[in-house]
């Protein structure tokens, strides 16, 4: 028998690539100690991971479930590039005997969770007019691959509409960017932003520069990171700048369609990875480049949430508003 009382918490999962995180919930609260992860090459699929879970925390029987997935979501059913569960609302409610249950894709989580997580989990990047909880937000982010979530708040309660803006196309503001875009056009068949804006193409970056410079050099995006922090490498400094420049442009681009007046919130790895260096490399330089909408641009607060595991709180604050 359970130690934890029937019916009263929530089971959240986040599931990437590679792992799969899985915790309780109370209410908006995630319980932080029940957080596990799970490597997804070592189990056959969502249900079993799920079910792992459910046994190591005694047989647990929670009211409702919902996990964020990487991936589009339509009709209750979520599909991954590089992962081949069945990833679906029945799937979920088989594992977890739960009344209620839903999935979202992770940028919706993400967007769920702003307002919810913990303090000293967001970092204000740059300033903007004072926060007003009801205005529109935009999470974009960029971590494995890129993508944005708005976030709207309504009458009838916060509505985040799913999107895959990484495989819109890339912009071009110099004749540097064109080639590199030419370059992605010719690999990979169409330049779409995550084949720039992600950890893989900041190496495909890179090695792009190498090769323009004639010394090609392929590295993973870590040690091309490293060689830019500690100043090692000046081709990993000229792909930091092209990156972050690129990534104000477009963050620039969305956040004029989208009009988040409550403020612009980056996720993912590679976005906590830069935010740092965002000053120095031009990031707001390139995100106020709107010609006579420039001065515009300042009404958008930047930030980056820091939280780990701020798509589980997402999940946690979904299920307890629906």
């Amino acid at each position: 028998m359970s130690k934890r009382a029937s019916n009263t918490y929530t089971l959240v999962a986040d599931i990437g690539g590679t792992n799969t995180r899985v915790a309780l919930a109370e209410g908006t609260r995630l319980l932080t100690e029940t957080v596990r992860k799970y490597h997804n090459a070592d189990y056959a699929g969502l249900e079993t991971v799920l079910r792992a879970f459910i046994a190591q925390e005694d047989g647990v029987d929670c009211k409702g479930a919902c996990v964020a997935l990487a991936g589009p979501v339509k009709n209750g059913r979520g599909t991954m590039t590089n992962l081949d569960w069945e990833i679906d609302e029945a799937a979920l409610a088989r594992a977890t005997q739960a009344e209620e249950v839903a999935l979202l894709n992770d940028l919706q989580a993400q967007g769920h969770a702003i307002g919810h997580l913990p303090e000293g989990s967001v970092r204000n990047l740059i300033a903007g007019p004072a926060p007003d909880a009801a205005a529109a937000k935009l999470v974009i982010g960029v971590g494995t691959g890129f993508n944005i979530a708005p976030v709207y708040e309504t009458p009838g309660g916060r509505f985040v509409p799913a999107a895959e803006a990484g495989h819109a196309n890339l912009p071009v503001t110099s004749e540097e960017e064109l080639a590199l875009i030419r370059h992605f056009q010719t690999s990979h068949g169409f330049p779409a932003v995550e084949d720039m804006l992600s950890g893989r193409g900041f190496e495909r970056v890179y090695a792009w520069l190498s090769d323009a410079k004639g010394a090609p050099s392929e590295k993973r995006a870590a040690d091309i990171m490293q060689g830019f922090e500690n100043g090692s490498d000046p081709v990993a400094q000229e792909a930091a700048q092209m990156f972050v420049r690129m990534l104000g442009t477009v963050a620039g681009n969305l956040s004029l369609i989208q009009l988040p007046f409550g403020g612009v919130y980056f996720a993912g790895g590679v976005a906590r990875a830069f935010s740092p260096h965002f000053a120095a490399l031009g990031f707001l330089d390139a995100f106020r480049d709107k010609g006579r909408f420039a001065g515009f641009m300042q009404n958008f607060a930047v930030h980056v949430i820091e939280d780990d595991f701020a798509a589980l709180t997402g999940c946690a604050t979904y299920l307890e508003a629906h």
